[in-house]
């Protein structure tokens, strides 16, 4: 389960936030790339000793691919401070009963500033919440509802499908200053706030951050078999579920692509159709983008036939949208495609934050 080394640090990589990339030398003189997140570890520094699990990067692991540090045996960090209304000082656990499990404050919980604010939430009065499957969607749905858009508040709720710490996200620390803030639910953690469930993550971001429209996705890394139901991204219904259960407006992302090698996950992937029409009980609303060639199109159309009945097929334009993929600050990638690989997949997410942009103008203008 847990493939262990030691090793010695002997160069530091990059850095983002929550996250140091580096060099470590294990004993048969093998270098390895890994990562450490210095509010669980400590920070690394060249000649430290660390301890690595190394299982994913030995299996070839694409996300995964690192030596994870476990700890800085000889420099352990010392106790954070503890006052009751920091991050230190909740009793929030995440990834709980795992040796690295982390104790935070929880946005809803007694000792919290936004507890009375939480107490009496129960509603997110209209607010779009835009669902996608893959956390590689994120800038590109920020990228359309910007695209219209501009002064909107974006809120963006991380679930703990794939990787726990938001803190593995490059593409967090690029969108810093596209976002109101991140708000990790459920095992994830290292968001700007924490929270206990989906529904309570969403609640927070509508009323502690104050957003007008807010993105759900996974982090980094979605898990999946090949089979239907054996992937973590079909938590993308039960989200649509949570937010019409809030009164929010349910916009889904279709993960729509013609470069995937997997057939099951061309034109329309399997991920949505189990995800959007299996698990989603609540009716959503799901973004079909214009300007798909014309095969795409019709496949996309056959695919999302049998979804009619149960949620709401909107068109989309798409013009303008190519121009706001390649402007954003961060770069776009899904399996290691970028924009012109994989065009489609990122038009489709561009197209449904471009919708819940509409859906949040009309709102704001309405109130």
């Amino acid at each position: 389960m847990v493939r262990w080394r030691s090793g010695t640090v002997t160069g530091l990589r990059r850095q983002w936030r929550g996250a140091v990339e580096f060099d470590a030398v294990l004993p048969d003189g093998t270098t390895v790339r890994a990562l450490a997140y210095p509010d669980l570890v400590g920070t690394p520094r060249v000649g430290d000793r660390v301890l690595l699990n190394v299982a994913a990067l030995l299996m070839g692991l694409g996300t995964g691919g690192y030596a994870l540090a476990v700890a800085l045996p000889d420099r352990l960090p010392p106790d954070p401070p503890r006052p009751a209304d920091t991050r230190a000082g909740g009793h929030l656990v995440k990834a709980r009963y795992t040796p690295l499990q982390p104790i935070l404050l929880g946005v809803d919980e007694e000792s919290s500033p936004h507890r009375a604010v939480l107490a009496e939430a129960d509603d997110l009065a209209g607010m779009p919440v835009v669902v996608a499957d893959l956390h590689s969607a994120l800038p590109a749905v920020v990228a359309g509802i910007r695209a219209d858009q501009p002064q909107l508040r974006i809120a963006y709720v991380l679930t703990d499908g794939a990787a726990l710490p938001a803190w593995f996200s490059r593409t967090l620390t690029g969108l810093a200053g596209e976002l109101v803030g991140t708000v990790t639910v459920g095992q994830a953690f290292g968001g700007d706030l924490e929270a206990t469930t989906v529904h309570s993550g969403l609640l927070a971001a509508r009323h502690v951050l104050a957003a007008d429209v807010t993105v759900l996705s996974q982090g980094p890394g979605n898990l999946g078999t090949g089979t239907r139901w054996g992937f973590s991204g079909v938590a993308a219904g039960e989200a649509v579920n949570a937010t019409a259960v809030l009164d929010g407006r349910p916009v889904g992302s279709l993960r729509i692509s013609t470069a995937d090698p997997r057939p099951r996950h061309r034109g329309v992937s399997h991920h949505s159709l189990t995800a959007y029409g299996r698990v989603a009980l609540a009716r959503a609303q799901l973004v079909v983008p214009d300007g798909l060639e014309p095969g795409l199109a019709e496949a996309v159309a056959a695919a999302l036939e049998p979804l009619a009945d149960r949620h709401t097929l909107v068109r989309v334009p798409t013009d303008g949208l190519d121009a706001a993929l390649r402007a954003t600050p961060v770069p776009l990638s899904t399996m290691g495609r970028g924009l012109d690989a994989d065009h489609a997949y990122f038009l489709a997410a561009a197209a449904a934050g471009r919708h819940a942009a509409a859906l949040a103008a009309t709102a704001t203008t309405a109130g």
